[in-house]
């Protein structure tokens, strides 16, 4: 009897230390307890997650031990071997009997992170909330730390990590990026670093500072502002004693998220200089340091005569001219940055690209000879070095002044007094222009802060020169306001040039209003105004040029909508909800632009957004709610039920706007096409809201995305359209609930009915607005000067 109640009771504790173990998913304990590729280590608060992973590369079965953020396994922010991927999925993590904790795999060991001088026999090794993985000895009082993660950071900087110098140990903290995009290897161009002496953040590049913050000057900011605080409420910390000089950041733990989390973030070293906040996707650092450019912090490179004080490199699409054969270099310890610095050290090389039919798109190819630009879109990208022809140009000048001196210095000397008197009498008509007959609301903005607008005043002389005499070839396309043409400007700056029609149904109230309201708008969403032209009958507003032109050229093309991936198009969406939250609530004024659509959403070299024409637009006062107009002006399908029907609009108007266009993007389709379920027509919000009912909404998605997008993303992203469109304007939600909304994982409302959903709504429209055609601005009335109430 008594050897069976041992046996039973053996077998009872055996079963309670065993659960024991199970139950504490982050921790490894020392013994049989081990971590393989069926299992992970997940923190408490379930943020953080310790396992294999094939870092998102299908092409590739190496894996690598991560610790990665939010069940994101193709983004780790620390890997243990990322110099020695396991080629198979027998990698192991285990703590031996002598305490030391080890990564093996099937060729041996790879990866041994202590060693322990005696046996200890209670080592754990805990994945902490803060993300820091910890190895620990529990026998002794203070649980003695033998190693941890924060110690050896791989390519991201969290909240409680160290940039700097531990005295005591000679460790240096400090971030080393990936080789490449697909190579994460310890071998990369870029590290990021504390600067004990200067006490501030610095990116060197091959051990030569690249870029740099400025000195740290308080708790929250450093002499050159390189953080998107209005994201997050960062605090800086800076530890200078005896035993370290080190750097460390923490956010505000009062800052949430809609869910209820704190929020966190993570600086990534990315493979090409720059700075990306993997939490936010917000990219601080700077990765537009190519050349002799020293904007931000960006440090000169160093390089042959030959390169001119102002050459640097930029990504174009085009090709080459084959009049020299490029040159291929096959090293694979070479990043598109080392390619980058070989070709500015070679007077005789253009342009450079990596080594695209490389596995790892690593080595360089380098061109000569002749580059020819190309907008369509559709050719290859390379790193192009610009050469700058003001240098010579202003040489050319020096001869000829010391040639004759007094004849070009008299005729100097009468020029200067010609063009400052002529753009005096330009800017002091440009200030009466906009002051006649201006709305209070106008000059109100106009008296605002600084009381100059700001603004290059070009003759109408060098818009003609810049625009070949607004020749067809330069022309861009065809709006209310009338023809738009691409030029360039004497010192080689490429604008965008808005000439007023004599004809056009906008008049000079119109321009005024774009001009004021682009003039003091400031924001990364929103298109840049670089000066105007008034002259006799000719009024032209010049913009900076936006090669990609406009969204709708992608979305309802059939080949280009797919440069458009799942990741830009939210980018987009993202990018044109900061630019109306801005206009709603943190410009000077409240704006209403009136006229949001997918032609009035143009797309810089990047594909970032930036919103245009603001022609339409009107200014509130901050506690002012809404407007009310006679005249109905905008583009059907975008204007909201309570504008059409009785003149009525508000931030609201805007919002049911930015709703329609968030369905044309997440589908591919146009606000206007007619679609049917059951044989009943019906437009593009109606449609969505069918599939919706019927519980099918992913079909609205655009079939090039099916594949590749997040579904809960897209199926929150039709969500928040829906609630965007619904007929009451007090059910919409606002721009700042809306950027909630896609960001975040918190429950939404239901959606109701929405407005304009079915083909007679079209109809409806189409009388009350009498249009000329489908999918055009209504620009044949004049806008009414209003007062906000």
């Amino acid at each position: 009897m008594l050897p069976c109640m041992a046996s039973w009771i053996y077998r009872f504790l055996l079963f309670c230390f065993c659960a024991s173990h199970a139950l504490a998913a982050d921790t490894l304990y020392q013994g049989d307890d081990s971590l393989s590729s069926s299992n992970t280590l997940v923190s408490k608060n379930g943020l953080f997650t310790l396992g294999f992973t094939g870092l998102g590369f299908a092409e590739s079965n190496a894996s690598y031990l991560g610790i990665w953020y939010n069940n994101d396994t193709s983004t780790p922010f620390w890997l243990a071997n990322r110099g020695k991927p396991i080629a198979d999925n027998s990698g192991v993590l285990a703590i031996d009997g002598s305490g030391n904790m080890k990564l093996t795999c099937s060729g041996g060991d790879l990866v041994d992170f202590n060693s322990s001088r005696s046996s200890a026999s209670n080592i754990t090794a805990i994945l902490e909330d803060s993300g820091n993985f910890v190895l620990k000895d529990e026998n002794s009082g203070s649980q003695q730390v033998l190693w941890q993660s924060f110690d050896f950071p791989t390519d991201t900087f969290l909240p409680g990590m160290k940039l700097g110098i531990n005295h005591r140990t000679g460790r240096t903290w400090s971030l080393m990026s990936w080789l490449g995009d697909l190579v994460p290897t310890p071998t990369g161009a870029f590290t990021f670093e504390w600067d004990t002496n200067g006490k501030e953040l610095v990116i060197k590049r091959r051990d030569v500072i690249y870029w740099t913050t400025g000195p740290l000057r308080s708790n929250t900011s450093f002499e050159i502002p390189f953080l998107d605080a209005a994201v997050l409420d960062f605090s800086f910390i800076n530890i200078s004693n005896a035993d370290e000089d080190c750097f460390m950041f923490t956010v505000s733990a009062n800052q949430f998220t809609p869910q209820g989390q704190r929020n966190f973030s993570m600086w990534q070293l990315r493979f090409d200089g720059g700075i990306e906040d993997l939490s936010t996707g917000r990219v601080y650092g700077r990765s537009s340091c190519k050349g002799n450019n020293k904007d931000g912090g960006c440090e000169r490179w160093s390089g042959p005569a030959c390169r001119r004080n102002r050459n640097s490199f930029e990504l174009r699409r085009g090709y080459f001219v084959n009049t020299v054969p490029s040159k291929d270099d096959y090293n694979s310890s070479l990043s598109i940055s080392d390619c980058m610095d070989i070709c500015w050290k070679d007077c005789d090389c253009v342009g450079v690209t990596t080594r695209g039919n490389n596995a790892n798109n690593t080595g360089c190819t380098f061109f000569y000879g002749s580059f020819t630009q190309d907008l369509s879109g559709n050719a290859i990208q390379y790193h192009i070095i610009v050469q700058d022809s003001s240098g010579k140009r202003k040489r050319n000048w020096i001869w000829i002044i010391l040639a004759s001196v007094g004849f070009v210095s008299l005729m100097g000397l009468a020029g200067l007094l010609w063009y400052l008197r002529r753009r005096r009498l330009g800017e002091e008509y440009l200030f009466e222009l906009l002051r006649m007959d201006a709305t209070n609301d106008m000059l109100e903005l106009e008296n605002d802060g600084n009381k100059g607008h700001n603004l290059n005043v070009y003759s109408a002389a060098t818009i003609m020169a810049a625009t070949n005499s607004f020749s067809a070839e330069n022309k861009l396309g065809q709006g209310g306001f009338g023809p738009v043409y691409k030029g360039t400007l004497p010192d080689g700056q490429e604008i965008a040039v808005k000439r007023l029609s004599k004809s056009s149904g906008q008049g000079l109230v119109e321009f005024k209003n774009e001009l004021i309201l682009i003039a003091k708008l400031q924001h990364m969403n929103l298109v840049r105004l670089v000066g105007c032209c008034i002259e006799g009958e000719e009024k032209m507003l010049v913009y900076e040029y936006m090669p990609n032109k406009s969204l709708d050229s992608f979305i309802f093309d059939q080949s280009k909508r797919e440069l458009l991936n799942w990741k830009k198009r939210f980018e987009i969406i993202e990018g044109i909800a900061q630019g109306l939250l801005y206009l709603h609530k943190y410009s000077r004024l409240r704006i209403i632009h009136r006229d949001l659509k997918a032609s009035n959403i143009l797309l810089d070299e990047n594909l970032n957004p930036k919103i245009s024409d603001f022609g339409m637009a009107r200014i509130f006062k901050i506690n002012d709610l809404e407007g009310n107009t006679n005249q109905i002006v905008g583009t059907r399908g975008y204007m909201s039920p309570e504008y059409v029907m009785e003149g009525i609009f508000s931030v609201k108007s805007d919002v049911f706007s930015f709703g329609v266009l968030l369905l044309e993007i997440m589908s591919g389709r146009r606000i206007q096409r007619l679609l049917e379920i059951d044989g009943h027509p019906l437009n593009l919000v109606g449609y969505a809201w069918e599939l919706w009912k019927a519980g099918n909404p992913f079909e609205l998605v655009d079939p090039i995305l099916r594949e590749s997008c997040s579904k809960d993303q897209a199926l929150r992203c039709i969500h928040v359209g829906l609630l965007c469109v619904e007929d009451n304007a007090v059910d919409r939600p606002i721009m700042s609930d809306v950027i909630s909304m896609l960001t975040s994982e918190a429950q939404l409302p239901l959606p109701k009915q929405p407005a304009f959903s079915s083909a007679r709504s079209i109809v409806e429209e189409k009388s009350l607005s009498k249009p000329e055609e489908i999918g055009t601005s209504i620009n044949s009335v004049s806008l009414s000067t209003m007062d906000a109430r």
